[in-house]
Formats: C-alpha cells, structure tokens, sequence
C-alpha cells in the first residue's frame, strides 16, 4: 500500500497561463527537481520549458529553461552515473518534425550547459525520451523510450553505451492489428489537410473512426526484469500495449494490447527494489477520452497482471501525463493538474 508523505502543488506563482506534461528527478541531497512546459497553450509559440526544485522549505520560484518563440514540449529529466544530469525535451510547431534538444548540469541543477541538439540534424521527428524517462540497465546501457507521430503511430527505443554522450535506434513498434491502416490512414491525413489548407475543413464525423488522429503506439514507459527489457505503452486502441527486448532494448517485438484500458493519454510506471511495480494512468478506454480520474495500478507479477490500488483525482477536470519514479520504496509522483498547475506527491510503498 501507499503511505502518503506529501502532496501539494508545484507553482505559487505562475509566469503563465498553461502547465502541463512534468517530470520529476530527486537528487542525492534530498531536493528534487520538477520540470514541465508552459505558456498560453500547446502548440503555441511562447510555450517554454520550466523548472523547480523542491528542498525543506518547498519549492522554488519556476526558471525559464529553455524557449526560443517556438513551441517548446515534453522535458524529461535523467541522471546519467556521473553525476550529470540531463534534461531533454521537443522544439518544433508541428509534432511530426519535433528536434530534441539537451542541457545539462554537473552541480545538481544550479547551472546549466547552453542547449545543443541531441542528433544533429535529424528529421525523424525527435531522438531520444519523447515524454518518460529513460532507465539504465544492468548492463549499464541507457535505454530512452521515443516515439513518432508521423501517419500511424510508433514506438522505437534510443539506447546509449556511454552514458548519454550517443545514441542508437532500434527498430520501430508498431501496434498488432494497426499496419494494414497505414495506407488508408495517410491518404484520409491528406484529405484533411488539404481541406483545411483549403478554408473547407472536414467534418470529423465524416472520416471513418479507424482512421482518426491517433491511431497506434507512443510515449513507452520502461522496465527491466530477469526476462529482459519491457514497455508500456499509450495507444489510440483502447487498451495500453506492450512490447519486449531480450537484447537490452536494441531489438523489440511488435506491440500487444495487455487488460488494461487507455485514453490515449499519458502513462507511466516504475518498478521498486523489491519487484514490485506501480502504474499511473487514466482508467478510460476512449480514444481521447476522459483524463479523470488518474489512478495508480500495481503489479505483483512483473507487469503480467494489474490491479487498481488507488484514485489520485476523481473529480471533473484534467489530470493527465503523469510522471512517477522511486528509490528503494520511496516513490515521487507528478502530473497535469488541470492544465493550471502540476501536483506533486511523495509516498513510501509499505509491505
């Protein structure tokens, strides 16, 4: 069960109008860092990365991270083995194009290195973590779970042998049942946007529901267990999808559906020392459905089964992307508090 320990939300003061899509990193003096995007709304030009860090007093005023008057998305932050850490995150208007940018700090977030390209110069639409954090393995080998929204939505994993310096992709996931809509897909995305070039957009409900926005699988959430690297991942087919490697997340098998239902939202999970492995998500299984309540789920059986543990949020509104990680059986637990604010809370996983 979850003990709780703290639970707030991050900004007293807000430099803007819209927050969402955090991330969460403690570090080894016992603060912990939140970051997250910000700004009039999604999509919009003066959409900037923030970040806060949280000691004994609360948290600090937010910082301006990175913005450049283009959409700024998805920060997520990672501590590499020496110490540094990293936070990555999406420029670009259109998500299909997004570049993934990096800074990093050597003194646990109090300074920062000027923002570089993660891949210099790629156009497959963003390289490394697209929303949840990596996970180092084992082997030592960080593994990033990404993801493309160009046509049919995919999944692939960035991985890095020398702690975060470079990278390399695996294969791309797709969801089981998904492939054959490709073509259809791409042609019912074109009409769409030509008729709104044209001034004439069309009527959504005249598209046929296979070949809606969103079909497929992104944003995977990682884990390592004895049998080899796992993911979940959010998908536009009702349920969350999984996908495995058995070659520490250089190759991966096409994605199934597991008895758990998604929006086609945000999720995320982590696993504790003693196996144990907890779940945030929003129990709907409509495509782009309701994001409340957002609840967290626990497996007992390295991710095979799933069962409720608790509602976070019940009521009407927006709760969404949340991020979670732990250490030892301490767990730190952010997400989308209304599209105002991002809640923060702290829990101890008693046995």
């Amino acid at each position: 069960m979850l003990q709780l320990r703290n639970h707030r939300l991050v900004i007293d003061k807000k430099k803007t109008f819209a927050h969402h899509a955090s991330t969460v990193l403690p570090l080894k003096n016992g603060h912990v860092l939140v970051a997250w995007f910000g700004g009039s709304m999604e999509h919009n030009d003066d959409v900037s990365i923030y970040l806060a860090e949280k000691d004994e007093r609360g948290f600090s005023e937010p910082r301006l991270m990175a913005s450049t008057m283009e959409p700024h998305w998805n920060p997520v932050l990672f501590e590499c083995a020496d110490g540094r850490i990293m936070l990555f995150y999406k420029v670009g208007y259109e998500i299909p194009d997004w570049r993934t940018y990096v800074r990093e700090s050597a003194d646990m977030g109090k300074t920062w290195s000027e923002p570089r390209e993660l891949i210099p110069g790629d156009d497959s639409g963003g390289r490394g973590p697209v929303r949840n954090k990596p996970i180092r393995l084992a082997s030592g080998r960080i593994v990033a779970p990404a993801s493309v929204e160009r046509g049919l939505w995919r999944c692939f994993m960035d991985y890095s042998d020398d702690d975060g310096h470079t990278w390399q992709r695996s294969n791309l996931i797709e969801a089981r049942g998904t492939a054959q809509l490709e073509a259809e897909y791409v042609k019912w995305q074109t009409k769409m946007r030509e008729a709104a070039l044209s001034g004439h957009p069309l009527d959504r409900s005249a598209i046929p529901a296979e070949y809606v926005h969103g079909r497929g699988v992104i944003q995977p959430t990682l884990w390592e267990d004895g049998q080899g690297v796992h993911a979940l991942m959010r998908s536009g087919e009702g349920h969350i999808f999984r996908t495995d490697s058995t070659d520490d997340g250089a190759t991966w098998c096409e994605g199934y559906p597991i008895d758990m239902p998604n929006n086609n939202s945000g999720i995320d999970l982590t696993r504790l020392d003693n196996g144990v492995m907890l779940l945030v998500y929003n129990p709907n299984n409509q495509n782009f459905g309701s994001r409340s309540p957002i609840s967290v789920a626990v497996s007992r059986d390295d991710g095979a089964t799933w069962e409720h543990l608790c509602d976070l949020e019940s009521e009407i509104g927006e709760f969404s992307y949340p991020a979670i990680v732990s250490q030892g059986k301490h767990i730190w637990i952010t997400y989308t508090h209304k599209r105002e604010n991002v809640a923060y809370w702290e829990f101890d996983w008693i046995d």
